[in-house]
């Protein structure tokens, strides 16, 4: 008979669910949660997904600049806001059209690499791409994911 694992529920904080299994170590890297009490659930059993990763942030709401990150690495994950042991708010995330200041272009001679400008660029879905808004270089799901700044 399987062990059942048990974790206690956060009564304030930020729980993102249903991301693909593996996918919580680049999530917990550019998320950079060092000051906040985290517990993590990795291969967790999944009725749905067959198995997926749980973050379990406390007494920690995410921006929107963290839930745009959050999204590219671990598009249809579910973020519910805890407060008082209840769930204020529940999304599922998808792929944001548009991201500032999140991606680091690949290209070493785009100008965002050479001058202080804000990084800008589209996001398509199906498959994950983002291109650049000044030298309009494409970056693929893996691309992306490893360029995600901390």
């Amino acid at each position: 008979m399987p062990k059942e694992i048990r974790i206690t529920p956060i009564k304030n904080g930020t729980v993102i669910d249903h991301l693909n299994a593996g996918s919580s170590y680049k999530i917990l890297e550019v998320l950079n949660l060092r000051e906040n009490s985290i517990t993590v659930a990795i291969n967790a059993e999944s009725r749905k997904m067959g198995k997926k990763d749980i973050i379990f942030i406390q007494e920690r709401e995410l921006n929107e600049k963290e839930l745009a990150k959050i999204a590219l690495i671990g598009k249809g994950a579910t973020v519910n806001i805890i407060a008082n042991g209840e769930i204020k708010n529940k999304t599922i995330l998808g792929y944001p059209e548009k991201v500032e200041e999140i991606i680091k272009c690949i290209n070493p001679k785009c100008v965002t690499n050479n001058e202080t400008l804000k990084t800008k660029f589209y996001i398509t879905a199906e498959p994950l791409e983002a291109k650049c808004f000044y030298c309009e270089t494409r970056m693929n799901e893996e691309e992306i994911a490893a360029s995600i700044k901390k």
